[in-house]
């Protein structure tokens, strides 16, 4: 092969990786445009999608609407936890939605940072964060262990999608 044929094949090897490089690069900024356009990745989210801010603390905090009682004192402050099965209860926080802990049959073990502790199953009948409501959740209430309820999985789970960004946690029921 000549100089002038080694020189071409190597010039368009290095073209074919430099195009490689640009489509390695590129999928970023239409992903992002398609995240715009759905409402996901920047701007006021989609009606009926909730939003909320990551916390100083560095956690994602949610301030919800549960079984229909609204204003600051009624609504109920969880940590966002993506490893909580379920949703979980303060006894303070089931109290402040009517539900007396008292009257619950703590018949399930469950395991908290703090330790064991016995919690009962209850289901809410709605919880609603900036819009992003569902409906018969399924939650417990612990019995001790807790220092804040826990906006768990069988939330979570239930939403079509929910996307944690650096500063902001969106999800979509």
């Amino acid at each position: 092969m000549s100089s002038f044929g080694k020189f071409a094949m190597v010039a368009g090897v290095s073209a074919l990786l430099s195009a490689c490089a640009v489509t390695a690069i590129s999928p970023q900024p239409l992903r992002i445009a398609r995240l715009e356009a759905e409402g996901f990745a920047s701007g006021p989210p989609k009606p009926g999608s909730g939003a909320v801010a990551k916390a100083a603390d560095g956690h994602f905090w949610a301030d919800a609407q549960v079984n229909g009682r609204q204003g600051p004192s009624q609504n109920v402050r969880f940590l966002v936890d993506t490893g909580a099965t379920a949703v979980a209860l303060t006894p303070e926080d089931a109290e402040k939605l009517g539900i007396k802990p008292s009257d619950l049959k703590y018949g399930h073990n469950v395991t908290t940072a703090g330790g064991q502790a016995r919690a009962a199953a209850v289901t809410l009948a709605s919880i609603s964060i900036n819009g992003a409501r569902l409906e018969n959740v399924q939650a417990l209430v612990v019995s001790d262990g807790l220092d804040v309820s826990l906006l768990g999985m069988s939330y979570l789970g239930r939403l079509t999608r929910f996307e944690a960004t650096r500063d902001t946690l969106r999800f979509e029921p």
